[in-house]
């Protein structure tokens, strides 16, 4: 881990992530690596917002559009395969630029892995039968009754999250909140956090504005060809907003302006979410979304060791 130095820029959703990262590694000669846990999912490119094949070809990215959609995320093995990246760039001579707005997934990266003790795969086997039986928003209260902290974090259509926080309390005796008090930094790794200012009222247009540009980019259809390879609309995969909502216009003949509808407020909901939970970190520098070059002047800055 000696010597391994990240850039690490975070954000809500629709604040110019993937453009003020193109800025970055353009400037400073970095690769991209995506750590929001819905961008990892293959043959979700549009409703995920993953950066379009013209933007890859900017630079260097991994970790977007790999994983197949009835596989889960874990924050453990993603952090990772995160890191063997990063290495993987500066042995390159590549800066590594993480990109995302996974707030857990990003303080199981730089805090290190909580040390969670494997669990009896018919645990969570038991749960995701459940959860699909009850529908996550039952399991999601049960959550709440026993880790609020935690459940306060997700979302109520979260099933992967939810069944992990309920497996982990179910095997151990001890919520997912303990365990991850128990980590700790790992050591040599430095770590600097630009956040991308956003306020949720000035946001929200602008969230509905890019619904619009994906549904008329073929999101919908996009969604219609992911189930036809996957038909369990209740897939990690699917977990992420944008898809239940074409999914109910797919599977249940919702209209699709109260689905777009309905996208916009669980979107905005999470903005909110991701905002509550990045102003709380007093690690992250904040920077307008239009100040490339304070966000440029700063990562050198750190890349030199003066900050």
């Amino acid at each position: 881990m000696s010597g391994l130095n990240l850039v690490c820029l975070v954000g809500a959703t629709g604040t110019g992530k993937t453009a003020a990262a193109l800025a970055l590694a353009t400037a400073l000669g970095g690769g991209v690596i995506n750590f929001d846990s819905r961008q990892v999912y293959a043959g979700l490119g549009i409703v995920t917002a993953q950066p379009t094949p013209e933007e890859r070809a900017v630079c260097p990215h991994a970790l977007y559009g790999y994983l197949p959609l009835d596989q889960p995320v874990r924050a453990g093995s993603f952090a990772g395969e995160i890191l063997a990246q990063a290495r993987s760039y500066m042995g390159q001579g590549l800066v590594p630029i993480l990109v995302g707005g996974t707030g857990l997934y990003l303080k199981s990266l730089v805090d290190g892995l909580a040390p969670i003790p494997d669990i009896d795969p018919s645990i969570r086997e038991a749960l995701v039968r459940e959860c699909a039986s009850l529908g996550p928003q039952i399991l999601h209260a049960r959550l709440r009754g026993v880790d609020p902290d935690y459940a306060a974090k997700i979302h109520p259509n979260d099933p992967q999250r939810i069944c992990r926080a309920l497996e982990v309390f179910e095997a151990t005796g001890r919520t997912l909140t303990w365990w991850h008090g128990q980590t700790r930094r790992p050591e040599g790794l430095r770590v600097l956090k630009i956040g991308l200012r956003a306020e949720l009222a000035a946001l929200t247009p602008r969230l509905d504005r890019r619904i619009g540009l994906m549904l008329e980019a073929g999101a919908l259809d996009e969604v219609r060809l992911a189930y036809g390879g996957c038909p369990d609309r209740n897939a990690p995969g699917f977990s992420g907003i944008g898809c239940p909502e074409l999914l109910a216009v797919l599977l249940d003949g919702l209209d699709l302006g109260q689905a777009r509808q309905d996208w916009l407020r669980s979107t905005r909901a999470y903005a909110k979410r991701q905002l509550t939970w990045f102003n709380k970190d007093a690690e992250i520098a904040w920077h307008d979304p239009q100040d490339a070059a304070g966000m440029v002047a700063r990562a050198e800055a750190f890349l030199k060791g003066e900050s």
